[in-house]
């Protein structure tokens, strides 16, 4: 069965971050996973997760200026070094958090950009992938990319689940996976229960993410119909963490009743 983590970056936004951790812990969530680490000590967050029986599940790399708009440096031409640099940062805080699992943000793609500079961006994106996911093998740590929906994310490099596994496959890096959206991809493709059947037997997935759509709070609301998706990914021998990266409607305590219900039907 599916583990359920909570994505402190967008649950719990009623406590400060650092406080999150308890309230998830509360809830009963035995994982957690957030965009960025690095504003706080990595001892202060470890100590976090160890005072509340807490696994650290998933977290992304540096994604560059984030204030600034950037979305990833992995596809950025001439940015190489500063990808490699950032890459061990984040790292030091997977060793140190005891993380598995490192997002790495493929970054933007400038309206003004033709399809050759886009075949350029891919190069070093690959070329980027590949070496991040051999310094991440010596550390047991899977490197993921995560397709993302143009509407949430205008330009964004990498949108389509096939485009990722294509990816995958041509590195050939077995640390090297797939993070699976379910709210992304049915915005960008839909189809949902014939994309899990066709790619969580692959052993390409490295983790899930749900939210409800259109409007990104909780999974049963809109069209989703996550108990019915929940028992495909149960069927198919999923075992790994299901990040919960949603806005809660209200408070985020409040809104957890899907989860009851799921782990009342699956228990």
């Amino acid at each position: 069965m599916p583990r359920f983590a909570a994505n402190l970056s967008m649950m719990y936004a009623e406590h400060e971050f650092l406080d999150r951790f308890a309230a998830a812990a509360a809830d009963g969530f035995q994982g957690v996973e957030y965009l960025f680490p690095y504003d706080h000590d990595v001892s202060e967050l470890r100590t976090r997760l160890d005072d509340h029986g807490l696994r650290q599940v998933l977290f992304n790399a540096p994604p560059g200026d984030w204030a600034a708009g950037e979305r990833g440096i992995a596809s950025i031409p001439g940015r190489e070094a500063e990808f490699h640099s950032s890459f061990g940062q984040a790292l030091e805080y997977a060793a140190g958090l005891g993380s598995s699992r490192i997002h790495v943000m493929a970054g933007l793609v400038p309206s003004t950009e033709d399809a050759r500079d886009r075949e350029r961006r891919l190069d070093v994106y690959q070329g980027n992938l590949a070496w991040a996911a051999e310094q991440a093998a010596h550390a047991g740590v899977d490197v993921l990319i995560e397709p993302i929906n143009p509407r949430d994310m205008p330009g964004y490099l990498l949108c389509g689940q096939r485009d990722a596994h294509e990816i995958v496959e041509r590195i050939g890096a077995p640390n090297l996976k797939v993070q699976l959206d379910l709210y992304h991809c049915q915005i960008v493709e839909g189809d949902l229960t014939t994309t899990l059947r066709r790619d969580l037997p692959t052993g390409r997935v490295g983790h899930l993410q749900v939210a409800g759509v259109p409007d990104r709070h909780e999974p049963d609301t809109g069209e989703l119909n996550v108990p019915y998706l929940f028992s495909v990914i149960d069927d198919l021998g999923y075992d790994g963490w299901i990040g919960c990266e949603y806005r809660p409607r209200a408070g985020t305590s409040e809104g957890l009743g899907w989860l009851t219900a799921w782990q009342g039907v699956s228990a």
